[in-house]
């Protein structure tokens, strides 16, 4: 996984959401249907798809999917 568009497929795959690119950068209030189950599923599915921890302390300080993005799959760690 390397693009957002990856990213996206993998939020849809995994917990339903179809998202746009801009709307990945909405606080998670202002997404449809979002609640922290959503979160765990999705930070399994990364870890799952990348073969890297996801760096919780920095997840739990993310406001949107972008910031989750960057940080699973944008970082150099990722």
């Amino acid at each position: 996984m390397k693009t957002i568009d990856d990213f996206l497929a993998l939020v849809h795959d995994e917990i339903g959401l179809r998202l746009t690119p801009d709307a990945v950068r909405h606080s998670f209030d202002q997404l449809p249907e979002w609640d922290s189950l959503h979160l765990l599923t999705l930070l399994t599915a990364l870890e799952r798809q990348t073969g890297q921890r996801v760096p919780m302390p920095q997840v739990l300080e993310a406001t949107s999917l972008w910031d989750i993005y960057e940080l699973t799959v944008r970082s150099p760690a990722a």
